[in-house]
């Protein structure tokens, strides 16, 4: 059996130790679920009922397991179901891939069935946008759209023209009118130390010592770190209030926390915010400002 391009594209993404795909088959997308089904072995493809699912099914396995979500979706309408869930990833900073399927690039302005242009769709939603050309190219486009998703805690968007998608694997890009191969890189990511500058640590530090009633505002961000959190929170003699994606950093039940915020909040969290003197938000940007301490409490992020 011949090799097709879309399996270039499931190996790379096991490579990266993919092992869950969400999605749901179309004529825009047949290529690449046949690849899903030929290394069924590698990765487990989840079958939904409707795209918009399959993005929010991704997100949700990018919050939970800390680790890359993917889902894709067939042309067109299929596509643009996917934004919703994307949206979810963009927003609350969790890595997702999304891979679409689309006509065949000769096919554009054409007028052809289902024809959107994905790349100008996605441009918003996505911190790395790209479309497939000759499958050389596939190994490369998905070593740069995971690194980015894992780098920049958003989400990568990779669009695949359905003939490319059943095409050889090993077709000549010059046949394909690409007169250059770019190599793969080793499919790997690692962080960046994020280690903050002596000065801000000690500036930092005189603004919560100086606090006579601090509060820690945590979220997604402090996600395993739990023991640093409540060393924290003991020396400060502070309370813990969870944004609704930082829930799980400390228990429910612990003495230290007062529980959530927001709209599904708590009246302990809504007194202490209302006394405090002095804001430290841990791994969140708290977008819901009306929640918050009033302007002229002091605050450390």
């Amino acid at each position: 059996m011949e090799k097709i391009a879309s399996e270039l594209l499931v190996e790379r993404l096991a490579d990266w130790g993919v092992d869950t795909v969400f999605g749901l088959p179309g004529d825009g997308i047949n290529g690449l679920t046949e690849g899903f089904r030929r290394h069924a072995d590698r990765i487990r493809f989840v079958l939904v009922h409707h795209e918009e699912a399959a993005a929010f099914m991704a997100t949700g396995y990018a919050k939970s397991t800390r680790r890359l979500g993917v889902c894709f979706a067939t042309s067109g309408p299929g596509a643009i179901h996917l934004l919703n869930g994307l949206y979810d990833a963009k927003l609350d900073h969790v890595p997702v891939l999304a891979i679409t399927g689309m006509q065949g690039p000769s096919l554009l302005g054409t007028g052809y069935q289902q024809e959107v242009h994905l790349e100008r769709l996605f441009d918003d939603v996505a911190e790395y946008n790209a479309m497939v050309h000759v499958p050389v190219h596939i190994p490369t486009l998905v070593d740069k759209a995971v690194r980015t998703a894992l780098a920049r805690r958003g989400v990568s968007h990779i669009t695949f023209p359905v003939d490319i998608q059943q095409a050889a694997a090993d077709a000549d890009p010059w046949e394909i009118g690409a007169p250059a191969r770019t190599p793969a890189t080793a499919a790997t990511y690692l962080p960046a130390p994020g280690v903050p500058r002596a000065e801000d640590l000690t500036r930092a530090a005189e603004v919560l010592n100086a606090g006579g009633k601090v509060v820690m505002l945590v979220g997604a961000g402090a996600l395993g770190a739990r023991e640093e959190v409540l060393a924290v929170a003991e020396t400060l003699g502070s309370p813990i209030v969870k944004t609704l994606s930082g829930k799980a950093v400390v228990p429910d039940d612990h003495p230290l926390t007062t529980g959530g915020v927001g709209l599904l909040g708590t009246l302990p969290t809504e007194k202490a915010m209302d006394d405090s003197d002095t804001l430290f938000m841990v791994g969140t940007n708290f977008p819901f400002t009306k929640f918050l301490p009033e302007p002229d409490v002091r605050t450390v992020q």
